[in-house]
């Protein structure tokens, strides 16, 4: 029997979010429906929103989903109706990345998490005017229910707030995995970490945790710097025009063994990149507005430096988001703090304090 749901419908570029109703087919095959609790709003649902990507509209956004499975379809055996569960992205399973344990670099991860259908070509939604596009990273999560995949969904055990689960399913997963997995520095080694926003802090934390020393913050925000040594930079460097691979290099002379840059602006990446030492690495996450190009000479990358992106924090979401649930029950991992929660209907307030850096993380509350 379809669902009926209350969706944020984006209906044009750079309007505000319409809470709509709409209405959800059955789960399919290898499909789960999930009475979502809360959702976390990430920059790439604000790129979306902002900038032309091809996404077909009127769509649902919304891609740090959680919440309750409330029926599954066929073949599903992961999860059953009642099971609490975080949502992430979505990948086929099938494919050569996918076999070899790297589903983030899955060859069907666009149509699977951007086309706006499901895999058959179907629009998974019906609003009062006709389609609504959806399927956003295997979930559109903006919503009051959706409709995910075995594979993205996280079963999670324990009595966690979902305002603490649903970060979990992409930035928190991004930024922590990007030190835990992509970088995997030992510890003692220095890292910085260029934008201090949710992301960011993510990246810090893990590398807090295990033990990167220095650990450098950078950001325009002089609270978000206040706030990163609380939670485990030895030194921060305000954004404010200085050089800042020359300051990083007055931190460290010979520079950083590791950078994560979260701002996806050119000049900060360059500075990063000048900023590594012999064998340094970088690994840039950032989704970048159309059109944003790098210029780095290339000798900068002699001495063994490498700069890398990462998706996802190079992680499989269901044995990644347990694990980091666990460093956040062992006190190891805080993203509590970077929490702001709002009622679902506030979602335009959300997304406005969101781009003025008023707030970090954004989570909406569906009840």
């Amino acid at each position: 029997m379809p669902t009926n749901a209350i969706a944020a419908v984006l209906r044009q570029r750079g309007a505000p979010y319409a809470l709509e109703p709409v209405v959800l087919a059955d789960p399919r095959p290898g499909q789960i429906l999930v009475r979502i609790r809360a959702c976390g709003i990430c920059h790439t649902d604000v790129g979306v929103q902002t900038y032309e990507q091809g996404l077909p509209l009127p769509q649902v956004l919304g891609h740090e989903g959680a919440g309750e499975v409330l029926a599954i379809g066929a073949g599903v055996t992961t999860v059953v109706p009642g099971d609490r569960v975080v949502l992430s992205y979505a990948s086929c399973g099938a494919c050569a990345n996918c076999v070899d344990d790297a589903p983030q670099y899955c060859a069907q991860f666009m149509a699977l998490n951007y086309a706006g259908v499901l895999p058959g070509g179907e629009v998974p939604m019906q609003g009062a005017d006709g389609p609504v596009h959806g399927a956003f990273f295997g979930q559109s999560s903006f919503a009051s229910h959706a409709l995910a995949y075995e594979r993205n969904t996280v079963k999670v055990d324990g009595d966690l707030g979902w305002d603490v689960l649903a970060p979990f399913g992409c930035g928190m997963q991004t930024g922590a995995g990007t030190v835990y997995n992509t970088l995997a520095p030992s510890a003692g080694q220095s890292l910085a970490v260029f934008g201090a926003g949710s992301v960011g802090l993510a990246a810090l934390m893990a590398a807090a945790d295990l033990g990167c020393a220095p650990l450098v913050a950078i950001d325009r925000n002089p609270a978000r710097l206040e706030l990163a040594l609380q939670l485990g930079a030895t030194h921060t460097l305000l954004a404010d025009g200085r050089d800042l691979a020359l300051a990083l290099r007055e931190i460290r002379a010979d520079g950083m063994a590791f950078a994560v840059d979260t701002t996806g602006v050119a000049e900060v990446i360059r500075a990063g990149t000048e900023a590594l030492a012999a064998r340094g690495q970088m690994a840039v996450l950032a989704v970048t507005p159309p059109g944003t190009e790098v210029a780095i000479n290339p000798n900068i990358l002699l001495g063994g430096k490498a700069l890398r992106g990462a998706v996802e924090g190079d992680a499989d979401p269901r044995r990644f988001i347990p694990w980091l649930i666990g460093r956040h029950r062992a006190g190891r991992f805080a993203h509590q703090r970077l929490v702001t929660t709002y009622p679902f209907s506030a979602i335009n307030e959300a997304v406005a304090d969101m781009r003025a850096g008023r707030v970090i993380k954004p989570v909406l509350l569906m009840d």
